[in-house]
């Protein structure tokens, strides 16, 4: 088969790229971008185990009873280092800092930015010091005393309406049959 002239080519110009071809260089450009970002990932992931293994002191010190801290590298679209379920580390857009964040109710907040390691296990270091203590006030507080259940009230007994009732209703049938009687008289 021949390949098909587009319309409005002109005979000086050079016929159009087929397709399978540009679809051939369109694969190897994408296979070389995922590599540049495979390689980036792998840098990312190289530095936050880096700030990992400079964190190991401050977690050995952590007695083993306080199950708060989860640490752990998570390697999906964007390596994070896990401190615990609400707090970590990724690295910046430039790939060098690293960002100390915090999710809360309100929203992420950044606790920490810096290029220096040093200053991110220093502000992990104040962040665990918090907690621990938010953890020691939570147990020291005594629970508040539950409200007892009320009682419920004495059941009344119901015989005593009935027999008010009763006297009352006889009374009015009794004041309506005189009152018809000395009316008719």
């Amino acid at each position: 088969m021949s390949e098909p002239e587009t319309s409005g080519t002109h005979p000086g110009q050079s016929r159009p790229v087929r397709l399978r071809d540009a679809l051939l260089r369109a694969r190897i450009e994408a296979a070389d971008r995922t590599g540049v970002v495979v390689d980036l990932r792998d840098a990312e992931v190289a530095r936050l185990e880096i700030l990992n293994d400079a964190l190991d002191p401050l977690f050995a010190q952590v007695p083993d009873r306080i199950d708060l801290f989860d640490r752990g590298i998570s390697q999906g679209d964007t390596p994070r280092l896990w401190i615990d379920v609400v707090a970590h580390i990724v690295m910046g857009r430039d790939k060098r800092m690293y960002r100390f964040v915090q999710d809360t109710r309100f929203g992420r907040i950044v606790l920490a930015e810096s290029h220096d390691t040093a200053a991110i296990v220093e502000a992990v270091t104040d962040y665990v010091a918090r907690r621990m203590v938010e953890r020691e006030r939570a147990m020291v507080i005594p629970p508040e005393p539950q409200a007892q259940a009320a009682e419920p009230p004495p059941r009344r007994s119901r015989f005593w309406p009935f027999v008010l009732g009763f006297l009352l209703g006889a009374a009015a049938l009794f004041g309506f049959a005189l009152f018809a009687a000395l009316r008719s008289w």
